[in-house]
């Protein structure tokens, strides 16, 4: 099968396309009836393209819905960079001896089975002599698929060749583990194209007698950091891989799943997966993989494998809330609010100035603004705005971006330094004064990291 890309190369697979079970799960896994499931989908990813987190279009939502690499808007790229981040620090912070490393996406791996980079000019170049027969033609053409680079589908081989290289940083001691984040490439589901999806990966390396708590150990850690971020923790789980479902070289699986309206879909999996890949990498030579563990073994070697895109998809579904309220003419309203927790809010505060003389209360937002970016507060400069909107529009707009906070200057702010803040998650306006407001975003966002 031949899949070409829009540049000057083409991604082919030697063998036939593996079918991805994205959207394959049956409606009786909901809680909810079909109806009420696909409304859901809907808003929730109309409310994505209205509100910056997913670029607009037909073929862009659907890979987001998938759970794959598409065009994020800049909420929804500062969102996946905040997981990221979330996802590093935990890995990092849960035991000691994880290190980070950075591997090719491409390499001359010999595998038959691997998606490869394939120039298109000596492709046509093939095609076009008439002269070949089937068998030649057919045997150059796979000659060509050979002898290009390989796209990784994961960061286990990488890992892998990185362990004799990092065993002298931990005097060859176990156990450790080696990290990396980044782009991998799924085989394509039918529509002739690989999908790109942002993969996180921990491949951890232990004494063979201790691969099964391991394996324990990292499903609980994964599990508690999953549900920390989330407005309903019950919707993330833990379950059993089936044996039938296990990959070659793996004899026990996990998966962390979260329970789309849809049905569940995988998040992370994690596998032991013995030493048998281990051995092949360094061809068998056993006494380059031995390390000081008291016995001469061959470590084993448990592998937590994320899909970041599906973690961004999943908490937007899991923060949205649809609330009934009333407007100011006592008119039943839907209120649509994103409650993502305040660590991943792609942004913390939004800054919009009231009634008073307009350039001076710039001038006090510009200068609020520095203080929050020298802090590392994400905020929305809402007092650029040109356009007149009311205050009850921009309290609209603001939740369903999933702002934290909404700041307004007013001419009050110029007299006695009292300024206006309103809570997304409580909808309650406080009067602070201007010389707190930092501080007391700061320590919000502090308190809900730590709980």
């Amino acid at each position: 099968m031949l899949s070409y890309s829009l540049r000057n190369v083409c991604i082919l697979k030697p063998s036939q396309c593996r079918i991805t079970r994205a959207l394959q799960h049956t409606w009786r896994h909901c809680s909810t009836s079909p109806s009420e499931g696909l409304d859901q989908v809907r808003t929730l990813l109309q409310l994505c393209v209205d509100r910056y987190y997913v670029s607009p279009g037909q073929t862009n939502t659907e890979l987001f819905q998938r759970g794959v690499s598409c065009s994020y808007g800049p909420l929804g790229t500062e969102l996946r960079r905040n997981l990221l981040e979330q996802w590093w620090h935990s890995v990092n912070s849960s035991t000691e001896q994880v290190f980070g490393i950075n591997t090719l996406s491409s390499s001359k791996d010999t595998g038959t089975d691997a998606l490869r980079i394939v120039e298109c000019e000596p492709l046509k170049h093939i095609l076009e002599q008439q002269e070949l027969s089937k068998e030649q033609l057919i045997q150059k053409i796979q000659t060509l698929i050979q002898r290009s680079p390989s796209l990784r589908e994961n960061f286990l081989q990488g890992a892998l060749e990185q362990f004799v290289p990092s065993l002298e940083l931990v005097n060859r001691k176990l156990p450790f583990g080696l990290a990396e984040t980044g782009l991998c490439f799924h085989p394509s589901d039918g529509s002739g194209c690989p999908a790109e999806v942002t993969q996180t990966s921990l491949v951890w390396f232990c004494p063979p007698r201790t691969s099964s708590q391991w394996l324990d150990h990292w499903t609980r850690q994964r599990l508690k950091w999953w549900r920390k971020f989330a407005l309903s923790p019950s919707d993330f789980s833990s379950s059993v891989v089936p044996e039938e479902e296990l990959e070659e070289s793996a004899s026990r699986g996990v998966r962390i799943v979260y329970s789309f309206p849809w049905g569940q879909e995988p998040l992370e999996t994690l596998c032991s997966r013995g030493n048998t890949e281990l051995l092949q990498t360094y061809k068998g030579v056993r006494s380059k993989l031995q390390c000081r563990d008291g016995r001469k073994s061959v470590p084993h070697v448990v592998s937590v494998t994320g899909n970041m895109d599906r973690g961004v998809m999943a908490f937007l579904s899991n923060s949205l809330q649809q609330l009934k309220k009333e407007d100011s003419k006592q008119k039943l309203l839907q209120r649509k609010v994103l409650k993502l927790h305040p660590v991943l809010a792609p942004v913390k505060v939004a800054l919009d100035i009231g009634r008073g003389a307009t350039v001076e209360l710039r001038q006090v937002c510009e200068g609020l603004l520095q203080e929050f970016m020298d802090a590392k507060i994400s905020t929305w400069p809402g007092y650029l705005e040109t356009l007149p909107t009311s205050m009850e529009q921009l309290n609209t707009k603001y939740d369903e971006m999933g702002v934290l906070f909404t700041v307004v200057i007013s001419e009050n702010t110029l007299e006695s330094g009292l300024l206006q803040v309103r809570s997304r998650d409580t909808t309650i306006k406080e009067t602070k004064h201007i010389s707190e407001v930092k501080n007391f975003l700061s320590r919000y966002i502090s308190a809900a990291d730590h709980i």
